[in-house]
Parts: structure tokens; C-alpha cells; sequence
């Protein structure tokens, strides 16, 4: 059988004082995790179906002048298929047997409760008034929410490190939270399997009990893209946080409101940034735009896009750690991005990031664009932005916005 290895995490660590590669599985069918030395980085590369074991190791020694030995390559090999993380039966099998489990499940549970905040309510309540507190320096009842706003962009980044950003974002909302019958929240697909977007008919839950999904607008949304496409990659739900953590402030503001939930999420946009079309060109986007629309006409509607921005440095395999004037470089780049948002250009915010080969690693590209073309006609207001660190020593960043969607 010729090894190939599947989509997965992959992350530049230091081990042993050495820098390695920490491989695990995004969604996180296993626990386990396999670690390699840097320099068998062509190794994964070469793993992709063509070749069979005895060809692998003739491969790695012609272009990076590697030798392993046939048992040493077994060994790696091994420790790959127990991880899950090689597109072979004993994947498809695991995959299959937990998407079974997730769609029997009463709710899709929230992951990081208990780890990347609070899983007691009224633990989690102080964290996020906390945020507000610091953010505005008042109490949350004394704020004003902004009763024109439609949408938002919100980070999907931990709470520890963006607290204050999403506080400078989600009070602005509170009014068109509670007045909303539907909540639309698209978030970054990072498992993105291939596909557009993904649904789910599951219900998200929150320390503070179940958000409904609007079953309706989901079988509108599957029918105008088909059920395959909308539900091929559905399992990516169960582990992706980047809705979890905007449904979090979703639900602090709703508590007993009666607003449904749509989640989708979105994947990436590599192929239209490298490729010749964009993603206007693209029928099964236009036609999901269209479908919610229709499905949430009448209906008040809150567009919410979970979205971070630029991800670079070494521990997203720059060659260099990010200096004061890369620092300064990222934020132009940011401002342009942010202003292609505040004017409601998503055709414009998608060239931009084009235009520069998608070298900043723009994530939340996917989601903030169809958000902006579900929303038409609108105008932004930028409300927080923030560089935050992704390495213990900060040479490499994640950046994040809050922005209001009118």
C-alpha cells in the first residue's frame, strides 16, 4: 500500500533543543500525536499516494539527501497510522464511526469549555464581563448598544488573548442580538476538507444550555448546494472552535431570547487565490448566498463572521521571526484589508489578499467575504485591532479585528 498522508495539524515545536514537527490529527479522532525532526519535513511531503515504501526512501535520499532505513520508515509510518493521520480505511472507518456518534448526540458539545474558558455559567459570565469591563471601563448594563448594526466581525482566536477585542465588538451588538430571529455565524473551516462550505443540522451548545439551529434554513441552504457538498465535511464541526467561541457571546447576550442558529462553516479560498476565478465565479457560493437570503427573508437577521486575520512568523513556517518593521508591514496590510471591510467590498477585500499571493496567511478571508456579500449593501466601523502573540517569544503574531457591519 503506498502511505498517504491526509489534511492534518502540523506545527513547528522545540523538543530536546531541537526544532520538530508536532503532526496530530484536526479532527481529533485520536488523541495521539507524532513528532518528527524538522529535517524529515520532504518526507510528508513525498507521502501522497504515488509511491510505495521502498520508492519513499529512494525519493527522500535523490531530493534531500536523506537515508532511512526500511525499518525506521516503517517505525514513522506506524506511528502515522495510529495517530489517523494517513487517508486509509482505518481513517475512513474512525471517521465514520464518529460522525455516526456526532449526529446521534442531543447537541454538538463545546470543546473548549473547561479549557479554553469556563465550563461553569457563572464563571464563564464573569470572564466575558471581565473582558467588557477592562475594554470599556464600565459595567455591561451601563453600555449602549448600537441598534443599526446587521453584523460583525468577531476573532476566533482564544479568549485569553483576544478577550478585549471581541468586549469591544459584541456589547455593540447587544441590541441587534436580542431583536434577532436568526443568527448566521460563518467560521473558519481549519480541517477545510475541500469543500465550499459546511453545514450541520446539530444544535451548539454553551455552558449556558443549547442554541437551536434553524433546521429550515439549513435544508434550504443543503438543497441549493446539494446534501453531498453541504454535509461531506460535517464532522469538521464537532472540533472546529471558531464558531463555538462566537456562539459563547451569542448566547451571554440571548440567555432566554429565541433566536435560531445557522453555522456554517468555511473552506478555504486557497484554490481561488492561486487559480483564475474567484469565488463570485463560484456557482455553489452564490447559490448558498442566495438560498439564505431567501430562507431568512422577513426574518430579523444577525450576520456574524468568526474571523482572524493575518497568521505569520516561524511557527507558521516563515523563515524569519517578525521584526518591528514586519510588525509594521502586517498592520498596512491589516488597514488595507480592514478598509476592503468598512466598505463592504468583498470582491475588493478578496483581491487584496490575491494581489499579495495570500503571504499574511488571512484565515478569516473565506468568512468575512461571504458575510460581507450575504450583508449587500453596507458600511463598517472598525472597533478593536490587535497583533497577538502565537510563539513563547512573540516573533510570531495572529492578528485580529472587531468590526461593526451597519
Amino acid at each position: 500500500m503506498n502511505p498517504k498522508l491526509r489534511e492534518i495539524e502540523a506545527h513547528l515545536v522545540e523538543h530536546g533543543g531541537q526544532v520538530a514537527i508536532l503532526l496530530r490529527d484536526p479532527l481529533r479522532l485520536s488523541d495521539k500525536a507524532v513528532l518528527l525532526p524538522r529535517r524529515l519535513a520532504p518526507l510528508l511531503e513525498l507521502c501522497d499516494g504515488s509511491r510505495d515504501e521502498a520508492e519513499l526512501r529512494a525519493a527522500l535520499a535523490v531530493r534531500a539527501g536523506i537515508s532511512l532505513t526500511p525499518r525506521t520508515l516503517e517505525q514513522i509510518l506506524a506511528q502515522l497510522d495510529k495517530a489517523l493521520l494517513l487517508d486509509n480505511e482505518r481513517f475512513a472507518r474512525a471517521r465514520e464511526d464518529a460522525l455516526k456518534a456526532y449526529r446521534a448526540a442531543p447537541h454538538r458539545s463545546p470543546i473548549l469549555a473547561g479549557e479554553g474558558y469556563p465550563a461553569d455559567p457563572q464563571e464563564l459570565t464573569r470572564l466575558l464581563e471581565g473582558y467588557m469591563g477592562a475594554a470599556w471601563g464600565v459595567r455591561p448594563t451601563e453600555m449602549r448598544p448600537d441598534p443599526s448594526v446587521r453584523g460583525l466581525i468577531s476573532p476566533h482566536i482564544d479568549f485569553q488573548r483576544g478577550g478585549l477585542i471581541y468586549a469591544q465588538a459584541w456589547p455593540r451588538a447587544a441590541e441587534a442580538i436580542r431583536a434577532a430571529e436568526i443568527a448566521i455565524i460563518l467560521g473558519t473551516d481549519h480541517a477545510d476538507g475541500g469543500g465550499e462550505l459546511t453545514l450541520t443540522r446539530q444544535h451548539y451548545a454553551t455552558p449556558w444550555g443549547v442554541l437551536p439551529t434553524a433546521q429550515a434554513v439549513v435544508e434550504a441552504v443543503s438543497q441549493a448546494i446539494g446534501p453531498e457538498a453541504a454535509f461531506r465535511d460535517e464532522l469538521h464541526h464537532r472540533s472546529e472552535h471558531s464558531i463555538e467561541l462566537a456562539a459563547v457571546w451569542l448566547h451571554y447576550y440571548l440567555r432566554d431570547g429565541e433566536c435560531e442558529m445557522v453555522p456554517i462553516l468555511c473552506g478555504s479560498f486557497e484554490p481561488f487565490v492561486a487559480g483564475e476565478s474567484g469565488p463570485d465565479q463560484a456557482p455553489r457560493l452564490s447559490a448558498a448566498i442566495e438560498a439564505l437570503r431567501e430562507a431568512t427573508d422577513h426574518r430579523r437577521t444577525l450576520v456574524i463572521a468568526a474571523a482572524d486575520l493575518a497568521h505569520v512568523g516561524p511557527a507558521f513556517g516563515d523563515p524569519a521571526p517578525l521584526d518591528l518593521v514586519g510588525r509594521a508591514r502586517l498592520q498596512a496590510a491589516d488597514e488595507r484589508l480592514i478598509a476592503a471591510i468598512c466598505a463592504g467590498d468583498a470582491e475588493g477585500l478578496f483581491q487584496e489578499v490575491k494581489r499579495e499571493g495570500d503571504r499574511w496567511r488571512i484565515c478569516g478571508l473565506p468568512p468575512i467575504y461571504l458575510a460581507l456579500r450575504l450583508l449587500g449593501d453596507t458600511k463598517g466601523e472598525l472597533v478593536g485591532y490587535a497583533q497577538c502573540p502565537a510563539d513563547p517569544r512573540g516573533t510570531s503574531l495572529v492578528s485580529i479585528c472587531g468590526v461593526l457591519l451597519r
